[in-house]
């Protein structure tokens, strides 16, 4: 088993309470690691994991779970955790986990998981939805798809998102999250291989020349992606396509560094807008 066998990688930093009186990780911590790593699995597959389970009718129960120990993580190692699928029955899926230390590989861990009714836990076919998000992914081919349009297009998919995580989780007034701006912008909506929409922003213009991307929202359970990045390049790419020369955005203060490495720089004094810190940024196109 090699780092490169993997398309999936989690890091994770040993910690004190992991480590026994040798701060060595204590064995058991090694499953979960895997644990975590096959929790990220799902979020670089964009599969919101509560609402993409229900999609599919059913959940995933762990069957078996084993390990191989080849070396010892200690106190402050950084570990890089491999997931990936490798092989899929009939109502089952088998992951293999590889924990790396730099390039040595430290733990092995197999997971069989059956694929099952929530309630009763009856096991079903594994859907082919699923199947083939799986085989994609593993083969290196994308798993999203972009969608740019109006509001008459991609207004329902995009309120969803900006309503459970403007209203709902940040508490902003629905009447100023829908605003009258929607009709005319140009919305993107990001929809993940079961179809589910995972992420939205649009693009409005105040000034001839000068675009205005706002309303950048994902999926809270898929965040720490490249889910973002990817709907805002697609409206830079907009902005760029009808002439724009500059783009501005009005950033939450929390999401700043992630604008900085978009290539966004601070202008003014930082501000608020209903009720949640901002500061505008801005780049040329």
């Amino acid at each position: 088993m090699n780092r490169q066998d993997f398309r999936s990688f989690t890091r994770i930093e040993v910690r004190w309470a992991e480590v026994d009186a040798q701060k060595i990780v204590f064995n058991a911590h090694y499953l979960m690691y895997a644990d975590v790593a096959i929790t990220n699995y799902w979020r670089q597959l964009a599969i919101p994991y509560e609402a993409g389970f229900a999609s599919l009718g059913g959940e995933l129960f762990v069957k078996k779970a084993s390990t191989v120990y080849h070396g010892s993580a200690t106190l402050g190692d950084v570990l890089d955790v491999g997931i990936r699928c490798v092989k899929q029955g009939n109502t089952s899926l088998q992951f293999e986990a590889g924990i790396f230390r730099g390039m040595e590989l430290l733990n092995t861990v197999e997971l069989v998981y059956v694929f099952a009714d929530a309630a009763t836990q009856t096991p079903r076919p594994v859907p082919q939805a699923m199947r083939d998000l799986l085989t994609a992914y593993e083969a290196g081919q994308e798993v999203v798809t972009l969608r740019s349009g109006s509001w008459n297009d991609l207004g329902r998919d995009a309120e969803r998102l900006r309503l459970a995580v403007f209203v709902r989780e940040q508490g902003v007034p629905r009447e100023i999250e829908i605003d009258e701006l929607d009709p005319v912008a140009r919305h993107v909506v990001l929809f993940n291989g079961l179809n589910q929409p995972v992420a939205t922003g649009r693009l409005v213009s105040d000034v001839p020349g000068v675009g205005r991307i706002g309303r950048m929202a994902v999926d809270r359970s898929v965040r720490g992606g490249r889910w973002g990045r990817m709907v805002l390049e697609s409206l830079m790419d907009a902005a760029r396509d009808r002439g724009d020369k500059e783009i501005v955005l009005h950033a939450q203060r929390h999401a700043e560094a992630f604008y900085l490495r978009a290539g966004f720089t601070p202008v003014g004094e930082p501000y608020e807008e209903a009720g949640i810190p901002h500061i505008t940024m801005c780049k040329v196109l």
